[in-house]
């Protein structure tokens, strides 16, 4: 998920009830099981840590193997703390709130265990008020928007209406998709193709089935990077009637881990500061820019 996917109340004798019977069933637990949650991540020896399937270049699967900025970037986190590091890999769900549900504070529906930490996540304000489960840390990079033209999209820097007629290509049900059918009153709708991901339609461009993609700049470097020979062109002007500005890429941990959050974003800082975050992200083709809210 590269781009942001466009009960009753208790009585207080249930509620107090409920508190004691909780402070009771905590003084039964065993010591380890009651620490914070950094302590309890460093006295298991590893950090969980959950990453999107089918994200490229954030995370995919490549012979059974994950790779990735962001598992590369859990890694990192989990040397930083000084443990091992568990980076698992999760579909989409139907919404951002399903994901943070699903992978964070309560687990999947068929037996998919929660993960400390989940990369990838907006750092946005509204989400941050709408998931009181969670808390949102850690921006780690500025995402936006990009245009690619390949051999036959023609002047990659003319207004976006000249497109018309070009295969386009973008990926279904995103900021990327709805700008190309129904910007300029919706001339250029008639040739976009959908992918199932925004670097699939940057790989179809690549191999000759569109003129012209449309994506997150991560996945337009990553293309660009590797397809060296495929002739890409880069549009380097801005793209004229998009609205948003970008966005910055987060971490979501438990609401009740935050001095695993607090950890994380020292290690964020040291790796950034160090060049390590930047040489992570150039790994993958993919230059690092760092979040406007860090």
């Amino acid at each position: 998920m590269s781009e942001p996917r466009s009960g009753g109340r208790l009585g207080r004798r249930a509620l107090l009830g409920g508190l004691f019977g909780a402070l009771g069933a905590a003084a039964l637990l065993p010591q380890p099981l009651r620490a914070a949650p950094l302590a309890r991540v460093r006295a298991e020896g590893r950090l969980r840590v959950g990453v999107y399937a089918e994200n490229r270049p954030w995370s995919w699967s490549e012979g059974g193997v994950l790779r990735g900025i962001d598992v590369d970037l859990g890694k990192a986190l989990a040397a930083a703390l000084q443990v091992r590091a568990e980076v698992v890999e999760f579909y989409a769900g139907d919404d951002l709130a399903a994901d943070l549900r699903n992978v964070v504070w309560r687990g999947g529906l068929l037996g998919f265990q929660p993960c400390d930490v989940m990369l990838h996540v907006p750092f946005d304000r509204q989400l941050m008020l709408d998931s009181d489960q969670v808390a949102i840390v850690a921006p780690y990079y500025r995402e936006g928007f990009a245009i690619l033209c390949g051999p036959d999209g023609g002047d990659c820097e003319a207004p976006p209406v000249q497109f018309r007629g070009k295969r386009l290509a973008a990926e279904t049900a995103t900021m990327s998709d709805a700008y190309l059918l129904g910007s300029f009153g919706g001339v250029l709708g008639a040739g976009v193709r959908h992918h199932t991901t925004g670097y699939g339609a940057m790989a179809a461009l690549a191999g000759g089935q569109a003129d012209v993609a449309m994506g997150t700049r991560a996945q337009a470097e990553a293309a660009l990077h590797d397809f060296p020979a495929a002739g890409l062109r880069r549009r380097r002007g801005p793209i004229p009637a998009l609205a948003s500005p970008g966005w910055d890429v987060a971490m979501a941990v438990k609401d009740n881990s935050r001095t695993l959050g607090d950890a994380l974003e020292a290690a964020l800082a040291e790796l950034a500061t160090r060049g390590d975050l930047a040489r992570l992200f150039a790994a993958h083709g993919v230059e690092w820019h760092a979040a406007l809210a860090g």
